[in-house]
């Protein structure tokens, strides 16, 4: 199973991307900006291709847990990034909520020169089930384009 991420805008400090799944287009991503040089928690993913991991571990796994107790099996973690750690795909709004990680969102809003995604939680349960299942076999790769 194939994740692209394709960025398509740039904001004040987000950045917007179409995210598709094997080819299909799925929800929108939000991520910090793209930094030449990477600071911690507020730069995007370099782009690349990833494995797509599950973490067991940690506070947000928890949180995800208690939120999603039917659905929730490990969070979804973009594997061998350099320099980077615990980059998760999950839900939240604006450049604030990213931390590093890709959000995901079923529309967005421009606004105060920024980009802000919109029903996060619809578009993670809707990719979540499709996505875990492929990522728990190995069968899971991100692709990130510049």
């Amino acid at each position: 199973m194939l994740l692209t991420v394709k960025r398509i805008r740039q904001g004040k400090n987000s950045t917007l991307s179409e995210i598709y799944l094997d080819g299909s287009f799925v929800c929108y991503g939000l991520e910090d900006s793209v930094r030449d040089r990477k600071i911690k928690g507020s730069t995007a993913i370099p782009a690349g291709r990833y494995r797509l991991g599950v973490n067991n571990y940690g506070g947000m796994n928890s949180r995800y847990k208690k939120a999603y107790p039917n659905m929730h099996r490990g969070m979804i973690e973009i594997m061998h990034i350099p320099d980077y750690s615990y980059v998760y795909i999950h839900v939240g709004n604006n450049f604030s909520h990213t931390a590093g990680c890709l959000l995901v969102g079923k529309s967005f809003v421009y606004d105060d020169k920024d980009y802000i995604l919109q029903q996060s939680a619809k578009a993670y349960k809707m990719l979540y089930p499709i996505l875990i299942e492929a990522v728990m076999r190995g069968e899971a790769t991100i692709i990130i384009n510049g």
